[in-house]
């Protein structure tokens, strides 16, 4: 990655701190007391993806003024700005819906098209992730340290939708025990804890991948875009339908013994 000449003071980053805290304390009032309903993708919505998207939204206009907003639950263009942000408010709808108490917030800021800063929430674990660019990451403020001694794990995460690999190759046994958690951001986010020894996301949008991106680069951390490279999007570019396959992996061995599977995604 390019080092990046516009980063975010420190004001900017309490202000920050601050308003996803507002917004973790209202989604976790809402867990469990609110309905969801169906978008015209299927996808599920409910009022707190609403109110957390324009809560950030809004905050972001004010804290980073001049800066361009992608949201899942708003414009999905890039912004013709240098410096722009990518919002999933509520990563993990329908775990929020089903009252499965795992979810994530999941902002991140790009500069010259690729993360310079994410953000990256899980309201009910309390933990909040920081990664900047070339600077590395933070977890509760404390430096997270990448070393193969985290992957001691035998798990690979995978979505929903990239479970019809094992049904295309029902004779190969598959590399690694399965676990699905129903957030992208969090599938991939367990690679680069260590929790798994990869992922593998079938449809993901940019803003379920755009923070977690960073944190994985940041740690050393693989990634195989399978199809569209989000490193070449340009200003006015619609994502709205844009999906980004990919394998993720802690490291290029693993990479290798899930590519054969991450290549099933792409066949019909």
């Amino acid at each position: 990655m390019k080092k990046s000449h516009t980063q975010l003071s420190q004001d900017q980053l309490r202000e920050l701190d601050n308003l996803f805290d507002e917004v973790s304390e209202r989604q976790l009032k809402d867990f469990g007391n609110i309905a969801a309903s169906n978008k015209s993708d299927g996808s599920l919505i409910t009022s707190c993806d609403l109110w957390s998207d324009k809560k950030i939204v809004d905050g972001l206009s004010r804290i980073a003024p001049g800066e361009g907003v992608l949201s899942e639950e708003g414009q999905k263009s890039i912004p013709s700005s240098e410096a722009y942000w990518i919002v999933d408010p509520l990563d993990g709808t329908t775990n929020f819906a089903a009252g499965i108490p795992f979810w994530s917030i999941s902002v991140a800021r790009f500069v010259n098209g690729i993360p310079e800063s994410s953000f990256l929430i899980i309201p009910t674990l309390k933990k909040k992730f920081l990664a900047i660019q070339n600077k590395g990451v933070l977890l509760n403020n404390k430096k997270v340290i990448y070393t193969n001694n985290l992957q001691k794990s035998d798990c690979v995460s995978l979505c929903s939708r990239s479970i019809k690999i094992l049904q295309k190759n029902p004779k190969e046994l598959f590399p690694g025990k399965i676990r699905l958690l129903g957030v992208s951001s969090l599938n991939l986010t367990s690679v680069a804890m260590g929790q798994t020894f990869g992922a593998i996301e079938s449809t993901p949008k940019i803003w379920d991948i755009a923070a977690a991106w960073l944190i994985l680069d940041e740690l050393n951390c693989k990634i195989n875009w399978l199809k569209t490279n989000p490193t070449n999007l340009k200003a006015g570019d619609d994502l709205s339908a844009v999906n980004f396959p990919l394998i993720a992996g802690r490291t290029n061995q693993n990479l290798s013994q899930l590519q054969p599977w991450g290549e099933l995604l792409l066949k019909k």
